[in-house]
């Protein structure tokens, strides 16, 4: 398993884009030394960004409908509609804080192809970036995202690297549920874990809603 101890968050609030954005910043500059997986949800049509992609071809790929948000992380473009969504914090003293990017995403997604695969959905980790050049991230596989047995990108994420540790921010298309049994993958010894301070986190919230944020690139 990945990490000898786990502090699980199964946020049960719906949030807007801008505060789950700030709840896992906060995660990322507060995380000590025990890693944090936290499942959530949204509030409304949510569309993220990796922090270097455009608003512009968003907005061409995914239209007016939905509301944006730039994340903290790398990555494409990550319609959030219909997904399920998790966060993982890694302190930087841990051994996966200290490989390369694409080693921390192939072992961490092992373990999500483990997770939907006891719950039989079947998919496989695709070693190779696809030759796509869309900025939607489920139309772009890179390495070590999870096809299912269609062919079909079923999950991918974003990470940041920082003194504190790597930040990871996945999206996973499959049914309700599906990650409820994550923890068990990724830890022998998780426990429950719940801030009760919602205004920790308040203070961030502005930055993700700013357009200034948001249009940082056109």
């Amino acid at each position: 398993m990945l990490f000898e101890k786990l502090k699980v968050w199964r946020d049960n609030e719906s949030r807007s884009g801008p505060e789950n954005m700030a709840v896992d910043e906060w995660l990322m500059k507060s995380v000590g030394d025990t890693a944090v997986l936290r499942l959530y949800s949204w509030m409304g049509d949510w569309v993220s960004l990796g922090y270097f992609q455009s608003l512009t071809d968003a907005r061409k790929i995914f239209g007016e409908g939905p509301e944006y948000v730039r994340r903290w992380t790398g990555g494409g473009i990550v319609d959030h509609r219909n997904d399920l969504t998790y966060t993982l914090v890694i302190p930087r003293s841990h051994e996966l804080a200290g490989k390369r990017g694409n080693e921390s995403y192939c072992a961490i997604h092992r373990e999500i192809a483990r997770c939907l695969g006891e719950g039989g959905i079947g998919c496989d980790l695709t070693p190779d970036d696809s030759t796509s050049d869309s900025a939607a991230c489920f139309e772009k596989p890179v390495a070590w995202d999870l096809l299912g047995d269609d062919g079909r990108k079923l999950a991918g994420a974003g990470q940041r690297r920082s003194r504190w540790g790597v930040l990871h921010q996945g999206s996973v298309m499959a049914r309700k549920g599906a990650l409820d049994q994550l923890p068990n993958f990724l830890s022998g010894d998780y426990e429950v874990f719940v801030p009760h301070d919602r205004e920790v986190w308040t203070e961030l919230i502005p930055k993700f809603a700013s357009a200034h944020w948001l249009e940082r690139v056109s």
